[in-house]
């Protein structure tokens, strides 16, 4: 009986030592994961609860590397730390204690940092308690790549072809792809859409993604925009990056053709090149076109047709024709081409019309042209009527001339032709007026003109002092209105020349009086004026100054005149004493003349007599020379 109750007694005690053993055990506490970027700090904390103080307590931390294999890397016992150095982020990590709370913190994290951290804390009454938490490394990929089909793609094939294919590199962890089509996500379909995604494992531990979209093509897909949208991972969130978005060139068939006229842009004229173009609606270049001219037999096997310095006989129905290759269907279309002409422009009467003083011309000019035209007539340049007739009347020697006929098409530029009418104006000669008939003259010769109004046009001749002016020296032109002639006259002394001009309804002169001028025992004054007079006749009719002894001796005149004034200048300032002042003043050596002049001598070609100049204008006689 002692011994039974001695039995229940232990029994009793160890229920009791493992209770209170239970409510004094140690707790810990940590978080589920911690998250860092690469290259970022990563802390652990672990909280723990014990009625042990610190220098009663044991702490380690553990890392497990898979399989459940745990490895040690710090130990506290007390107040004692131990650091195994054999880890491989030995150098990066540090332990603090505070508050109930170890925080382990690793610097620089790298991807082989990924794994489960174990913090265990025993006491030496409370017993012992562990927690873990798991770091997750995370590396943001590079900026997504396209690239898409160079070759086009035909909507007849009957499985998918490749779009494209897109590439996201070095993500941690794996970056996901979707391919979008205007703004959609495409939802993968057998035989309409595939994706083929490869996934490349780096010897860094960091992924490639690459993506291949497949579809069956439509002709709508020739507007689509196709593009990627990568999916990756950052500490604490999810980021989305997008790739540029590509076009396929799909290749179709058309199913209706357009022809037009590219240039030029407007209404068409003879001369114009015109540039046809024929075009279909498809995409597929297999596709064959043809454009004929309904109206001839000319065909052009290509899209487009060039044709230069066109005529009305362009003008007609042009056909574009489009063969498929690939079913060889036709399809076609036409547009009509007008050229627009404008004849050459006809004068009534024609050429040349002959009429009497006092009498009405009237002409007519017209072109025929398939646009409305506008006519107008011209004289010498400026505009003397509008339309297509033109009416003078009582019509004189001014009325002669050459009338050009100008016709335009107002709606097209450059689109212009013309004609001219000359008209003669028949009567007796008649000499139009001359400034001078009186000429005085130095030169040797003289040039006389005679201008002569008429119609048949006059014959001019010429009479002078000595007889006829020769056929050969008579030189004569036909004008819009008559006759002009110019001849050449020597003058060795005075002269008449008469110009006579005549034809079949009369006659007309005019008399022409030639004054021979010479140089003489004048004044200078007297040379001066006469010279300016003769300048002052030279035209019309002018005097030819060739080989002049009159211009020599006006230079010779005005030279004289310089270096008197000059000499008359020096002598002033000599008397005032400005030259070799009054102070050390020096003789000038001359010879002085009773009246202190300056004498100069000037000889004509024409006298052997001296002039002497003094500078007060006075004439010296010959013994002051």
């Amino acid at each position: 009986m002692a011994v039974r109750d001695s039995a229940s007694l232990l029994v009793g005690l160890v229920v009791l030592l493992h209770t209170w053993r239970a409510w004094a055990a140690v707790e810990v506490n940590m978080k589920d994961k911690v998250e860092v970027n690469l290259g970022e700090k990563a802390q652990i904390p672990c909280l723990y609860t014990s009625d042990d103080g610190i220098g009663g307590l044991t702490i380690e931390w553990f890392y497990e590397k898979g399989l459940g294999v745990k490895k040690r890397f710090f130990q506290q016992a007390g107040l004692m730390k131990t650091v195994d150095n054999s880890t491989h982020f030995t150098e990066r990590i540090s332990v603090n204690h505070s508050n109930n709370t170890m925080m382990l913190t690793i610097r620089d994290v790298k991807l082989e940092d990924q794994l489960d951290y174990i913090c265990a804390v025993k006491g030496l009454t409370d017993g012992s308690g562990e927690g873990r938490t798991k770091l997750r490394v995370f590396v943001k990929p590079e900026p997504p790549t396209i690239e898409g089909v160079q070759n086009g793609i035909s909507v007849n094939e009957e499985v998918t072809s490749l779009v494209g294919s897109c590439e996201v590199k070095n993500g941690y962890p794996r970056p996901n792809i979707t391919w979008y089509k205007d703004n959609m996500p495409l939802r993968i379909n057998k035989n309409e859409v595939e994706v083929e995604s490869t996934v490349t494992t780096q010897s860094s531990g960091l992924f490639s993604v690459k993506s291949e979209l497949k579809k069956k093509i439509v002709k709508e897909d020739k507007d689509a925009l196709f593009y990627c949208e990568v999916t990756y991972f950052v500490a604490g969130s999810t980021m989305m990056s997008e790739t540029r978005q590509i076009n396929v060139n799909v290749l179709y068939p058309s199913t209706a053709v357009k022809i037009w006229v590219e240039s030029p842009k407007g209404k068409i004229k003879e001369g114009d090149s015109i540039e046809l173009h024929c075009k279909g609606d498809g995409n597929n270049p297999s596709s064959l076109f043809l454009i004929k001219y309904l109206k001839g037999n000319a065909n052009w096997e290509n899209d487009t047709v060039l044709l230069e310095n066109v005529t009305r006989q362009n003008s007609g129905v042009y056909e574009c024709i489009s063969t498929n290759t690939e079913n060889f269907e036709d399809i076609s279309n036409n547009t009509e081409v007008f050229v627009n002409y404008l004849d050459p422009a006809v004068v009534m009467p024609n050429n040349v019309m002959v009429m009497a003083k006092g009498n009405e011309l009237k002409a007519t000019c017209n072109a025929l042209s398939s646009l409305q035209t506008k006519t107008a007539w011209f004289k010498n340049g400026q505009e003397v009527s509008e339309g297509h007739t033109l009416i003078l009347k009582n019509v004189t020697f001014d009325t002669a001339g050459v009338y050009k006929c100008v016709v335009t098409v107002p709606e097209i530029e450059g689109m212009t032709t013309s004609s001219s009418l000359r008209v003669h104006v028949e009567g007796q000669p008649e000499i139009m007026e001359t400034p001078l008939t009186v000429i005085e003259t130095f030169d040797k010769t003289v040039e006389l003109v005679c201008d002569v109004r008429g119609y048949p046009a006059p014959t001019i001749t010429w009479i002078v002092s000595d007889g006829m002016v020769p056929d050969s020296d008579n030189h004569m032109t036909t004008t819009d209105y008559g006759t002009k002639s110019v001849v050449m006259v020597d003058v060795t002394s005075n002269a008449t020349a008469v110009c006579n001009a005549s034809n079949e309804h009369g006659t007309d002169m005019r008399t022409f009086n030639i004054k021979a001028k010479t140089i003489t025992n004048t004044t200078t004054a007297d040379i001066t004026t006469n010279y300016s007079t003769t300048a002052a006749t030279a035209s019309p009719p002018k005097t030819i100054k060739k080989e002049s002894n009159g211009f020599i001796i006006a230079v010779l005149i005005v030279c004289v005149l310089l270096l008197a004034i000059l000499g008359s200048v020096l002598y002033f300032l000599y008397k005032k004493g400005k030259i070799c002042g009054r102070a050390g003043k020096q003789d000038l050596t001359r010879e002085k003349s009773s009246k202190d002049n300056i004498v100069v001598e000037m000889k004509s070609d024409n006298t052997e007599e001296a002039i002497l100049l003094g500078v007060n204008g006075e004439k010296q006689p010959p013994n002051d020379q």
